[in-house]
């Protein structure tokens, strides 16, 4: 029984290590990036995880790169009648000692042109992210089951936000 408990134990640390990946450069980390898998008629897809900044001089992140036709830094706000609107974000500020998360209905990477190549779970793709202070670093977004009732990003509008 105690090996069947430490096999078991062993197990679920490796099955936990796998869906955690962190990347970290100078002060700042980001955790987990990942990616929802999407319809196969799907134009684009999304990206998320959470970028925190445990140094005490905020950073800035500019832009995301990718093997994509497009990659855009997108928000999404949902107004007084309850109409989500996606804008794009010309860059997304990581306060000194703080988090910011890029998460559905919220903040994220968008992965446009998918064009019939549908985001599938299981893969990876690397990308590129570009701080003002801290460079360049290259994490792998993993593409993950998508739960039932999420929100789709096959279909919408782009509108340009720049206040950001």
């Amino acid at each position: 029984m105690k090996l069947l408990t430490a096999t078991f134990a062993a197990l679920v640390m490796a099955a936990s290590g796998a869906l955690a990946h962190d990347y970290k450069t100078g002060k700042l980390s980001i955790a987990h990036p990942m990616a929802l898998e999407t319809p196969k008629n799907a134009k684009a897809g999304a990206g998320y995880m959470v970028i925190t900044n445990e140094g005490d001089t905020d950073d800035t992140l500019l832009e995301a790169r990718g093997d994509f036709p497009k990659v855009m830094l997108h928000n999404t706000r949902v107004d007084d009648q309850g109409i989500a609107r996606m804008s794009h974000m010309m860059s997304v500020p990581i306060p000194a000692g703080a988090s910011v998360e890029f998460k559905p209905r919220g903040m994220h990477v968008m992965f446009m042109g998918l064009n019939g190549d549908p985001l599938e779970a299981g893969e990876e793709f690397p990308i590129t992210l570009v701080f003002e202070k801290a460079g360049e670093v290259e994490v792998v977004f993993k593409v993950e089951k998508r739960q039932a009732g999420g929100m789709e990003h096959s279909d919408h509008s782009e509108q340009s936000d720049k206040t950001n």
